[in-house]
């Protein structure tokens, strides 16, 4: 592949490598780095053997932001301060406020407060539905530790209060009235509970029971579940508000929801064995 035309392929991934690197650093104009550094490496090492040049792009882009937020954290910068200042590298204050639109600034804020491993491994599963088998090397940890750092960074973003103040409490009433919703098959309140870029996953054992791998957008995810979840009652899960299916007493599946500004984000089906053994599940408390 010749140099312009090595150019072009990377220019068709370019809108997702921003997106990626604008929501691991919180900054458009350290996203812009990335993405440059990004096509330089690329343009070194030329397209020779890579299957996948999308993957292998979001792969190199998200270790360059890794490493620009280990370098911040080393050098103890206020990034929200750093984001107000910055209008570097071609971008302008209306980029930033694209972001926080794009975003939330809630959302930002509390993504502030995690490790950079951490926070890269929520933004890239959560955020762009990639498997923790494809985060394991950008983060240097194994799946399984992958998905804890997801797991913690998902944690602590379901347990800030969001700008609307909600909390606990307010996401245990997302999940009451995601529920209901499902069991009386009403479309419409679904969407209104669902953000339209929401994500459902089933890992394995999920699909091998019927559920699809991954379903994108708030009218496939109400389709889904609209007349079902009629075995589903409201937990806690590792603390946060969710949902388990239970057979004999023993939980089968357990819905694992990001829950953002009022809103479900994403819907984890849980049903490998291993994984619900690790989970703590608990009553909703009252």
């Amino acid at each position: 592949m010749d140099e312009r035309s090595l150019a072009s392929a990377f220019e068709e991934h370019r809108p997702r490598l921003r997106a990626v690197a604008q929501r691991v650093l919180g900054s458009a104009a350290e996203a812009e780095d990335a993405v440059q550094e990004t096509w330089l490496r690329l343009a070194g090492a030329g397209a020779e053997g890579i299957e996948n040049l999308g993957g292998w792009l979001t792969t190199v882009v998200g270790r360059v932001s890794l490493n620009m937020l280990r370098s911040r954290a080393s050098r103890r910068e206020d990034p929200l301060g750093e984001r107000a200042r910055s209008t570097a590298g071609g971008t302008t204050p209306e980029d930033e406020a694209q972001l926080v639109d794009s975003v939330g600034r809630a959302l930002l804020v509390v993504l502030d407060t995690l490790t950079p491993a951490e926070r890269l491994a929520f933004v890239l599963h959560d955020m762009f539905a990639m498997p923790f088998d494809q985060i394991a090397p950008i983060v240097e940890r194994t799946p399984a530790a992958a998905r804890k750092l997801a797991s913690r960074a998902r944690g602590r973003v379901r347990a800030a209060p969001d700008a609307a103040g909600t909390g606990l409490d307010r996401h245990g009433e997302v999940v009451e009235a995601f529920l209901a919703a499902s069991r009386a098959g009403d479309f419409e309140a679904l969407l209104s509970l669902l953000d339209p870029d929401v994500l459902m996953r089933a890992d394995r054992a999920g699909v091998a029971m019927g559920a699809a791998d991954l379903v994108r957008g708030a009218a496939g995810v109400a389709e889904t579940f609209s007349g079902g979840a009629h075995g589903a009652r409201p937990a806690l899960v590792d603390g946060a508000a969710g949902a388990v299916w239970t057979v004999d007493g023993r939980p089968r599946v357990v819905f694992d929801l990001t829950i953002i500004g009022g809103r479900i984000t994403a819907i984890d089906l849980l049903a490998e064995p291993e994984t619900l053994g690790a989970l703590v599940l608990e009553p909703p408390a009252r």
